[in-house]
């Protein structure tokens, strides 16, 4: 009987044994690790998503670069962001067995560069966790994370032109040449030495002349852009800036403001503001200490402001097609480059003696008057673009230019005076050097009256599809800006009277776009473009025209364009009716909204890569003329 019960005894205990060995191999947790996910910032355009689990005793789970199963991140959406460094460990592993793995707790990241306010980010984390034993099955952590603050600050970024500040610099410089500035960069340097106890204190005060310089050009345009975003915020204004850049009320005042402005460079009467005004802040100046400086600095800007009006407009006109930051940053460009010569002579007074006025400037400023004309007739194209007018086309835009250009070289050469211009008895070598390179520049632009692509200038003509005739082109064809290769431009009938560039057909409602895309089994290629984007133009001129980007574009993607400036009113059952519960009738206010909220961008150009279903399929690409570059984000969404 004892045997017996022994025997029952052992056998109970193996099958205990084998009982919790079998539970052991087959049954794991519910879960193996518990995961928090949060979101830090690094940056201004940089954010961090960071991953916290707590691991169940017992099991461990693996390294991002495990040869077994590594722990990953896939990307179900990245809306205003994308990926800068893939999924890392932030915890220091452990080495078992030869694979790198994490007991208890455990951090992970992924670093995001953040483009817009409302950047966002959603996907899956998969790992694996295994015992001294067994293995569980693959486990998987569904997470979102939103960047708030990070992706604000990321935002002042996008669209950041480095070629529009150089721009700024360069107007900046050229304004200090003008009859109405250089007379009172000698004389203001020179009151600041000769008023001051000694030459630090000039040195200071020269300094300080021109931090108020650039103050009064640059705080009034930050305060009304500040302003209209903490009353209405980034909606506002953004509309701010697309209602004063397309439409076709400030563009026309604009127009015939550059050409008031060239009649007064021209000779033709003198434009300047009230007397009483300048004189007000010419009294101000008296004053000691840092208020008389500051007057005198207020008294600089009105006396130049007819010289500096116009290419102060210019300046800002431009860089309202960026972001929020960019017009102020350009204007602090440019007040930079304007103020800084009042720096320099104070530091170095001997280079005054250097510095003599004459003949030439007058000079400068008729040359600046042919640009002004010139310049003038862009803000009345793309009034003409937007609303669909049909004034300007490309070849008569072209034949302006070719004119302008014309006279302003026989005015280098002599052959042209103005009423304030001194006798010329002989042309200086540095007139001719300018006519040289003026009648060269007119030389390059007459192939262009003939369907020339012209790519240097192409951002700021009309778009050759505007262009009546195209020499050995039938009508239903026209050159592409690739060079020899000529593709038609007849375009599917749209019932709102728009073309792609180069040839190439697509859609204008992201709706119609992705239909199709579902019907062809192709991603849709969005570009974010309008009439009135300079850098647009130049993108499809110097970057769609390459022969491998344009046959990706027609090959592999339904493209879809969104004029964001359009003035053209949309069908009732295209009308957009946004969350405050305004309607949105016009196609430029609608895709606008389109783009800002589902994408998170409000510049001119950017591009999208969706599926077919609408998903983002990789980072939103801006202006960016490397044509390798192009070619790998369009491939990246193959």
């Amino acid at each position: 009987m004892k045997m017996i019960q022994k025997f029952s005894c052992i056998l109970v205990a193996a099958i205990a044994s084998i009982s919790a060995m079998a539970q052991s191999m087959n049954v794991a947790p519910d879960k193996t690790i518990e995961w928090d996910v949060a979101t830090e910032t690094v940056d201004d355009s940089t954010a961090r998503i960071v991953f916290s689990g707590k691991i169940v005793d017992g099991w461990h789970t693996y390294d991002t670069d495990s040869e077994m199963y590594p722990t990953s991140v896939e990307f179900s959406e990245l809306s205003g962001c994308s990926v800068i460094k893939e999924l890392y460990a932030i915890t220091e592993p452990e080495i078992f067995e030869g694979e790198k793995v994490f007991f208890g707790d455990v951090r992970m990241a992924v670093d995001i560069k953040t483009e817009s306010p409302d950047a966002k980010a959603a996907g899956e984390l998969s790992w694996l966790s295994c015992t001294e034993l067994t293995c569980a099955a693959p486990e998987y952590y569904s997470f979102e994370a939103s960047f708030g603050d990070a992706g604000a600050a990321a935002s002042s970024g996008k669209g950041f032109n480095w070629g529009l500040i150089i721009e700024a610099i360069l107007w900046g410089f050229a304004a200090l040449l003008t009859p109405c500035v250089f007379p009172m960069v000698p004389m203001t340097v020179s009151f600041f030495l000769k008023g001051s106890s000694s030459p630090a204190a000039g040195r200071f005060k020269a300094a300080m002349y021109g931090l108020f310089i650039v103050l009064l050009y640059t705080v009034p345009i930050s305060l009304i852009i500040l302003i209209t975003r903490i009353v209405g915020g980034d909606t506002v204004t953004a509309d701010i800036f697309n209602w004063l850049a397309t439409h076709w009320l400030p563009n026309i005042i604009f127009f015939i403001v550059f050409m008031i402005f060239a009649a007064s460079f021209f000779g033709a009467f003198e434009i300047i503001l009230p007397t009483s005004l300048v004189n007000k802040s010419d009294k101000g100046s008296d004053k000691g200490g840092l208020i008389g400086i500051f007057f005198m600095a207020l008294t600089l800007v009105l006396v130049s402001f007819s010289c500096t009006g116009p290419i102060v407009g210019t300046v800002l006109i431009k860089s309202t097609e960026g972001e929020f930051w960019t017009p102020m940053i350009t204007m602090l460009a440019f007040s930079l480059a304007f103020a800084l010569p009042f720096t320099v002579l104070a530091l170095f007074p001997s280079l005054l003696t250097k510095l003599k006025s004459g003949s030439w400037m007058n000079t400068i400023k008729v040359i600046l008057g042919f640009i002004e004309v010139a310049l003038g007739f862009k803000f009345l194209s793309v009034a003409d673009q937007t609303y669909h007018w049909g004034l300007l086309d490309r070849e008569v835009y072209l034949a302006i230019w070719i004119v302008v250009f014309t006279l302003l070289g026989l005015y280098l050469l002599g052959k042209i005076r103005f009423a304030n211009d001194a006798p010329c008895d002989h042309v200086s070598v540095k007139r001719l050097a300018g006519a040289i390179a003026v009648f060269a520049f007119v030389v390059y632009m007459i192939p262009g009256m003939f369907g020339a692509p012209l790519k240097a200038l192409s951002g700021y003509l009309p778009p050759i599809t505007t262009q009546d005739f195209v020499l050995g082109a039938s009508p239903a064809q026209t050159v592409s800006a690739a060079g020899n290769q000529t593709v038609t431009a007849t375009q599917e009938t749209n019932k709102y009277d728009l073309h792609l560039p180069l040839g190439l057909q697509g859609y204008f409602s992201l709706d119609e776009g992705l239909a199709a895309a579902k019907k062809a089994g192709k991603p849709v290629f969005v570009d974010v473009t309008g009439h009135g984007c300079v850098n647009c133009r130049e993108m499809e001129s110097r970057v769609w025209s390459d022969p491998q980007v344009l046959e990706i574009l027609n090959n592999d993607y339904i493209i879809v364009a969104l004029y964001t400036d359009d003035k053209q009113k949309l069908d009732e059952k295209d009308w957009i009716t946004t969350e405050n519960g305004d309607v949105l009738k016009q196609m430029g206010r609608a895709n606008s909204y389109i783009v800002r909220t589902r994408f998170g961008v409000n510049a001119q150009p950017n591009y999208i890569l969706l599926s077919p279903e609408g998903e983002l399929l990789a980072p939103i690409r801006g202006y960016d003329l490397s044509i390798p570059g192009f070619i790998d984000f369009l491939r990246s969404g193959l």
